[in-house]
This record gives structure tokens, C-alpha cells and sequence, in this order.
């Protein structure tokens, strides 16, 4: 699934949504509906009126409130709407899920230690990243196709989640996804359309990103 060969000259602005109280705690949330704080707001305005600028056909976003709220700011300022999609959630983590980094590896020091090798885990009981990308890459596929000639679409998500995205739409083995590395809070990433389908543009741009405080650890 590495996109079309048509050369249409889309593009695919994947974002990474503003700053959460547990992301400054550097909690695994996963799942959990966690909102923004209000620098995380603020994040997302400053964000917005710089995607604005890209001139976005199209906003979709995961129905979590982080990224919901963030994805909102985008609409203000460039009057779309929001399709709001359940598959673009951050990576359900089980028990991991509202643990610290120090928590996560005094725990689940193995488990974490696999994951980081490039191994396939289901961190906490919960999902593989191959399936963050089974049910995300096909939803952000399936509005980009709804672009007109040379259209931008703004997918606002989570880290893991927009990593896993990139990585199945370039074609990458999974075990090599972790070289993405991570998005700071409202940064984003673009894929531009190319005769032989998707390719990476822009990683983690943004104005001055801040250190990554991760959804995924």
C-alpha cells in the first residue's frame, strides 16, 4: 500500500497534535482521551495559520480530543470541516496506557527492550504497529483520493500513529518504522505523490519544534 502511480501531485500533510498534560509527564496514552493543555492550544494555532498557508483541500482527524481540538484550530482559520475517524486513534497500549517512561521500563523492561529492537509487541497487551497501520493508512488513503489534482490533505493524529502511517504509504518494513523517529507536539510531517507513489518531503517540520515528548514512548 504505497499509494498511487498516477502522479497526481497530491500531498499528505500528516500532524501531530498540540502539547497534553500527560505528554509533559511523558505518560503513554494511547488510547486514553486525554485534552489539551493550554500551551497545547496555543501550539495549535500558531500551527494552524502556517498549514493554512499550504492551502489544505481537506482535514481529517483522529476523534480523540487532543487531536479533534487540534485539527478545530485548522478549520477556524481555513473554514473546512473535519472528518473525524475512529482509525486514526493513537496505538491501543493496554496497561501500559497512563504510565511514565520510568514506570514502563522498570515493568515491562523486556517488552520494551523487543520493541525498541524493531521486534513485533503488543506493548501492554495491546496493539502491533502493523495493525495501527492496518486500520490508519487505508483512512488516510481514502480521503487523499478524494483530492482534486495537485490537493493537500491535513491528517491530524498521534505520533505512533502518524509513524506507522508513513511508513506502510513509503512501503517500509515494519521493523524499520522506528527510524522515523518522533514528531513534537503540533509538528508534521509531508508526503508528496510521486510517479512511483508516496515519498517523505518534510519530517518533524514545524517553527522551532520543542524536544519530542511522545505519545509512544
Amino acid at each position: 500500500m504505497n499509494g498511487s502511480s498516477s502522479g497526481r501531485g497530491r500531498r499528505i500533510v500528516l500532524w501531530r497534535h498540540g502539547q497534553t498534560a500527560w505528554n509533559l509527564e511523558r505518560r503513554f496514552q494511547g488510547s486514553t482521551d486525554i485534552e489539551l493543555t493550554e500551551d497545547g492550544i496555543g501550539q495549535a494555532r500558531r500551527a494552524a495559520r502556517l498549514l493554512a498557508s499550504l492551502k489544505p483541500d481537506a482535514i481529517v482527524a483522529s476523534d480523540l480530543r487532543r487531536a479533534s481540538a487540534t485539527a478545530a484550530e485548522l478549520a477556524a482559520v481555513t473554514g473546512l470541516a473535519v472528518a473525524h475517524d475512529a482509525a486514526l486513534r493513537e496505538t491501543y497500549a493496554g496497561a501500559w496506557q497512563g504510565l511514565t517512561h520510568e514506570e514502563i521500563i522498570g515493568r515491562y523492561a523486556e517488552q520494551y527492550a523487543a520493541w525498541k529492537r524493531g521486534e513485533p509487541v503488543r506493548r501492554g497487551g495491546g496493539e502491533l504497529e502493523t495493525e495501527v497501520a492496518d486500520r490508519a493508512a487505508p483512512v488516510v488513503l481514502e480521503h487523499a483520493d478524494k483530492l482534486p489534482d495537485g490537493g493537500t490533505l491535513v491528517v491530524a493524529s498521534h505520533g505512533g500513529t502518524i509513524r506507522t502511517t508513513i511508513g506502510r504509504l513509503l512501503g517500509l518494513e515494519a521493523h524499520h518504522w522506528e527510524g522515523l523517529g518522533g514528531l513534537s507536539n503540533c509538528c508534521w510531517s509531508v508526503l508528496g505523490e510521486g510517479a512511483r507513489g508516496w515519498r517523505l518531503l518534510e519530517h518533524n517540520a514545524g517553527t522551532l519544534p520543542e524536544p519530542v515528548l511522545g505519545d509512544d514512548v
